[in-house]
């Protein structure tokens, strides 16, 4: 009883170091996939071509970000253990660094996607209805890549400095003006669909220009030059790369699952994209705490607290299972009714409901992969990350592929793409797991050697 009662002080201090940062991170997620619903509900108004581009070059600058998410994940992680050292002055200097590598990132991009612009939309498989107003979204929407690519490393910055209510402030008033934008350029001066792309570019803009503003700021503060440095741009693309790696691996998953799901019918792929977005929303909520874990670590370890950042991360990862556990009892419950917005038709119907199943079942499992891979981005293990990404891809492939193979029915083969899903899931965690038991990853002090 004495041993809980001393105890208890220190969990709540984690709750609140935890809530502060994983809950503004939340709504700063979810104000991203709202870019697209907005643009989607405007651009539908100009017909079914145009949605259907909206909907391939989507896919193209989806597929970029997260490619590019390291710039957001590496810099947090470097930034916080500076921050947890009291080295805020270097902490800003790895942060101006990263906004330098994104810049640069950003214009290669513009540089090699506008000529490969038709090619990209072609290798989608776009009819030739289709095309012409993907490539002119895409054209357009790639001069916000510099920006986005900003946003992304001015957030990284900020939630290692333990500051996540700009992003989330700087998040809300980027939509907004989307939204707003849009509607305009669309809807009353009749732009077409390179309407929306202009509202984008224009709202990134704001949004890249707001960090900057704001790290400017903090570096005149610390006595922080603006100038790149050399040893800071490799730094940054050194770790960046092992992160890319991840996400190549992760996005290789996500589109394997599509392919299969294809192959499987119509009804499956049909039933498989609800399924997953729904999985993709209960992703949001668990990667807000993911967030907080790269943070908080960053900090402990900068700090040389390798026994703070182990008790948060077992703190964390309590709550990543109760949140998976809320989340089955959830999905589980809205079960019979969660097909209703989006198919009439009772084979799609069916389907869904199947692999909803999986998905509530998965979630538990989801909490604890979702924080550790938080965890250890932190804690700035980026090679591990990149190497257990690329090992659990390679278990997944062969499951994707037999499972639903092995089924008597697209039901059943729906299911068994899922559970394949629940492999990569499990490979994922225990790899984390094991990973995040040991204490390699427990590297303290304000860079990792």
């Amino acid at each position: 009883m004495r041993r809980l009662l001393s105890a208890a002080p220190f969990r709540h201090r984690h709750d609140r170091e935890i809530l502060a940062l994983a809950v503004p991170s939340f709504f700063a997620l979810v104000s991203e996939p709202l870019f697209l619903l907005t643009d989607s509900a405007i651009v539908g108004t100009l017909g079914t071509h145009a949605l259907g581009g909206l909907g391939v070059a989507g896919q193209v600058l989806l597929t970029l970000a997260a490619v590019c998410i390291f710039l957001a994940y590496g810099t947090t992680a470097a930034v916080a253990r500076r921050f947890g050292a009291g080295d805020i002055a270097g902490g800003i200097r790895d942060g101006v660094d990263g906004l330098w590598l994104a810049a640069v990132l950003g214009a290669a991009a513009i540089a090699i996607g506008w000529p490969l612009g038709p090619a990209m939309v072609e290798v989608l498989g776009a009819s030739s209805d289709v095309a012409p107003y993907a490539v002119a979204y895409l054209r357009v929407s790639l001069l916000s890549t510099p920006f986005l690519l900003v946003v992304m490393a001015g957030t990284g910055v900020l939630r290692g400095l333990q500051d996540a209510r700009t992003p989330l402030v700087v998040a809300v008033a980027s939509f907004a003006g989307n939204a707003v934008l849009c509607a305009l350029f669309v809807l009353v001066l009749d732009w077409g669909i390179t309407g929306s792309a202009w509202a984008t570019v224009a709202a990134q803009g704001g949004g890249a220009f707001w960090y900057i503003a704001v790290i400017i700021r903090r570096a005149r503060a610390e006595g922080v030059s603006l100038a790149p440095s050399a040893a800071g741009l490799r730094a940054s693309a050194s770790a960046g790369f092992a992160l890319f790696l991840r996400s190549v691996s992760m996005r290789v998953v996500a589109l394997v699952t599509t392919a299969v799901a294809a192959r499987l019918g119509d009804a499956p792929i049909a039933a498989h994209q609800v399924s997953n977005n729904i999985w993709a929303l209960l992703v949001f909520a668990m990667d807000a705490i993911a967030i907080a874990g790269q943070a908080i670590v960053g900090r402990y370890l900068g700090a040389g607290d390798a026994r703070g950042a182990r008790e948060s991360t077992r703190r964390m990862v309590e709550w990543g299972v109760g949140l998976g556990f809320v989340f089955t009892v959830l999905v589980l419950a809205v079960l019979p009714w969660a097909w209703v917005p989006f198919t009439s038709d009772p084979q799609v119907r069916l389907l869904i409901t199947a692999s909803l199943v999986v998905v509530a079942l998965l979630q538990p499992l989801s909490g604890v992969t979702m924080v550790l891979d938080g965890v250890l981005m932190g804690a700035g293990d980026q090679r591990y990350l990149a190497w257990a990404s690329l090992w659990t891809m390679l278990v997944f492939l062969p499951f994707a592929v037999a499972l639903p193979a092995l089924a008597n029915s697209a039901m059943w083969g729906l299911v068994g793409l899922w559970a394949a899903f629940g492999v990569w899931i499990l490979a994922r965690a225990v790899a984390l797991g094991v990973r995040a038991r040991g204490s390699a990853w427990l590297v303290t002090g304000a860079i990792r050697s």
